[in-house]
Order: C-alpha cells, then sequence, then structure tokens
C-alpha cells in the first residue's frame, strides 16, 4: 500500500478510528455490526477509508479469519489513547456543569467479585445513581502490569491491583487486604492430610506459580515447592488445582465456593500463607475528572 502522512485529523477520522476499535475489539466485521448498527459492506467501506488515509493494512480479513497486523496493533493502542484523550476532554467540560456525563474505564484483575468487602461495587453502584445513568462505566480484566500501563497511558481512569510495587507515575490508594492460602483439591493425594501435611512432602508435589509480579513474602514461600507450571491469573491457577495434579494458592475469597463443596482444602494453613493489600491505581497529575473523583470518594 502507498505510503500516506495523516496532515490533520478530521471528525471523520475519528469515526473511522471508532469503527476500527469496536472491530478490533470484536474480533471480526460481523460481531462488530449489531454494535456499531451499520452493516458489515459498511463497516468494510469504513475500514478501506481509514486504511487508505493512513496509508497501511491494518488488517487481515478473508477465508482465513480476521486478524490485526503489525501497524493495525499499533495504531489500536494509539487509537486508545487518542479516544481516551477526547473523552477526557468531554469530562471537562461537563464538570464545568457540574453532571456526570461521560465514560469511566476501570482495569480490574480477575477474581475481585468475590471479595467479602464490595468497597468497588458500592462506589460504582453510587456513581451510576448519582449520574442517574449518565455515566458509561467500562470494565476491563487484565493482569497487574496491563492495568498500570493503561493508567500511565490514559486508557485507563483507575485500576484495582495488588500494590506490590510502586511505579513513580502513578498514584495508589490501599483499599483492603487479601489473604491466600495453598490449596490442593479432592483428587490429590494431599487432600486427607491437609492439615498435618510438613514441608518436605509439598516441596515434592507439582505447583503451579503465577507468571504475574509477586510480592516477596509470595516468591518466598513459591521458592520453596516444585512449580512445574505457570499461569497468566487466579482463575487459570484454580483450573490446574482442580484437575488434582497440582498445588497453588488463592486468595481464601477466590477457594472459598470449592471449600465449601468439599472440592478444595487448604494444605498446611498455619504455615502456607500470605497477605497482599489490595488498591486502585490513578495517574499521577491527570486532569481534574468529576467522574474519577466522585468514584474515588465512594470507594474512600
Amino acid at each position: 500500500m502507498k505510503k500516506a502522512t495523516l496532515a490533520q485529523m478530521t471528525d471523520f477520522d475519528l469515526r473511522l478510528l471508532r469503527v476500527f476499535k469496536t472491530v478490533a475489539e470484536a474480533g471480526s466485521f460481523t460481531a462488530a455490526e449489531s454494535m456499531l448498527g451499520i452493516t458489515r459492506s459498511a463497516i468494510s467501506l469504513h475500514m478501506g477509508d481509514l486504511e487508505t488515509r493512513l496509508g497501511m493494512r491494518l488488517c487481515q480479513r478473508g477465508r482465513a479469519g480476521f486478524a490485526l497486523t503489525d501497524q493495525g496493533r499499533e495504531v489500536l493502542r494509539a487509537s486508545e489513547t487518542v479516544l481516551a484523550a477526547i473523552e477526557g476532554f468531554r469530562s471537562e467540560v461537563n464538570q464545568l456543569h457540574q453532571a456526570l456525563r461521560g465514560d469511566l474505564n476501570i482495569g480490574l484483575m480477575n477474581n475481585l467479585v468475590t471479595l467479602p468487602k464490595v468497597r468497588i461495587t458500592t462506589a460504582l453502584t453510587q456513581i451510576h445513581r448519582q449520574s442517574q445513568g449518565g455515566v458509561r462505566i467500562n470494565i476491563s480484566m487484565s493482569t497487574p502490569g496491563e492495568i498500570e500501563r493503561g493508567v500511565l497511558d490514559g486508557r485507563l481512569h483507575v485500576g484495582a491491583l495488588p500494590l506490590i510495587n510502586s511505579l513513580s507515575g502513578l498514584e495508589y490508594t490501599p483499599l483492603y487486604d487479601e489473604r491466600s492460602f495453598l490449596y490442593c483439591s479432592r483428587q490429590h493425594p494431599l487432600f486427607a492430610q491437609a492439615e498435618t501435611v510438613d514441608v518436605e512432602t509439598l516441596r515434592q508435589a507439582s505447583a503451579v506459580a503465577p507468571s504475574y509480579r509477586m510480592s516477596a513474602e509470595a516468591a518466598a514461600l513459591h521458592r520453596d515447592l516444585d512449580c512445574a507450571a505457570t499461569a497468566t491469573d487466579r482463575e487459570a491457577i484454580a483450573f490446574l488445582i482442580l484437575t488434582g495434579e497440582y498445588i497453588g494458592f488463592l486468595p481464601d475469597h477466590v477457594a472459598a465456593a470449592w471449600v465449601g463443596q468439599g472440592q478444595m482444602v487448604a494444605l498446611a494453613p498455619d504455615r502456607m500463607q500470605f497477605s497482599v493489600t489490595l488498591g486502585v491505581a490513578t495517574r499521577k497529575g491527570r486532569r481534574q475528572s468529576l467522574i474519577v473523583d466522585r468514584f474515588l470518594e465512594a470507594l474512600s
């Protein structure tokens, strides 16, 4: 495709970027139809216009399915940043009228919904009621690292994650502590001796370790185990524990349902446990936003 330079962004360009972002998130033209309220042929024309405007191929589409090109992934990230900036401007203007109108983009780790302390849920309830539905809440589930990057580049207004290593560009507010224990399933040989199992026996069992960042306390406990598998999140850890082949750490609120059903048990709970503080992160020096400020106030 012939190289081109983008001289000036127009409303039409922004409309095309929103179409592109929706298609990329949906994963296909067909899936994006109902989200955009336009036909596949119209979506195809818009995508073609955008590729012509940018002078690059953004995606592959055809019998092999839909896939972003390397340039397409970069354009998507840039699109998310610029659209978030526009939304930030709209929020500032609405703030002049003291009206809660606009988007609230939140990044969460998975499995926080089972926490007994529902401060995030309560804060979302207050925002929805105070705005009378005028705030569109967009929640994405991701890893702590991705959440921090999203808050730093402006795609996310707020992120909820474990407070382990502080980044200089973010401000952190603690919410509550989360306690994790070492679990096995009913099918595991150690299930019957959960209370009395010794450390040496635990070292001989296959364990699963998270591939995301851990606290020093958690990392030390995992070093004493035979970590034969890794998982990107807590749900994946639970899947491996439930095979009966692995032991692994889970927050007690995540494991509670399986423990209550007799499907999991904590191993040597007096020794094999650790805590981590969960909190919210916002970008330092962020533009003032009535929506974000009200959400943070509701959390506290």
